[in-house]
């Protein structure tokens, strides 16, 4: 098996689609996977969404470094890919990702989160108390954060808030503190 430093060296390949991640998957493969794959497998979630800590769930989960964190910051390529697996988890939770003209920033563009129309039919799978989704949340937050894309983590969170304000019987505080922190700062 590989070790930390190995897996670390397969990410960026990993995500430009020239080698696939330990369990043998392309990105594209696990891209395209349904709904079904993507809540009952459980160890794709640390190569879409890689981070600079230990994953206490997958002892075959990369870890970020900062050459890697650099790479992806700066190469476009690493981070269009980055947002289709972000695009691709935002369906899975029923939700959708806009950029949108904002007249009061001279028409700069926004990003925003909102519910899909599958948002309810969605939301039945992943809001429930003590969800393994709300870890995957965290983790997509913090990779977004560190990776360059805080834009859309901070959108994602708005997402939540409005989200949590109204399901507070199924996310307790302590999972929501979790993804506020998460989204407050880069953690490169």
């Amino acid at each position: 098996m590989k070790n930390e430093k190995q897996l670390t060296t397969m990410i960026v390949p990993f995500y430009l689609a020239e080698q696939p991640d330990i369990e043998g998957r392309m990105i594209q493969e696990i891209w395209a996977w349904n709904f079904d794959e993507l809540e009952y497998n459980h160890d794709y979630i640390q190569w879409l969404f890689p981070i600079n800590e230990k994953s206490a769930f997958n002892p075959y989960a990369p870890v970020l470094n900062n050459e890697v964190i650099e790479r992806f910051r700066t190469d476009s390529h690493l981070q269009q890919n980055l947002l289709q697996s972000f695009s691709v988890m935002l369906k899975f939770y029923g939700l959708e990702g806009n950029t949108e003209s904002d007249a009061e920033y001279c028409a700069s563009q926004r990003y925003i989160v909102t519910k899909a129309h599958n948002y309810k039919i969605r939301a039945i799978e992943w809001i429930n108390f003590g969800n393994h989704n709300y870890l995957r949340i965290t983790r997509i937050l913090k990779c977004l954060m560190t990776l360059g894309c805080e834009r859309y983590a901070r959108a994602f969170y708005q997402c939540l808030q409005q989200i949590y304000k109204e399901e507070t019987q199924a996310i307790t505080p302590k999972t929501f503190h979790y993804w506020t922190d998460a989204a407050s700062t880069p953690l490169c």
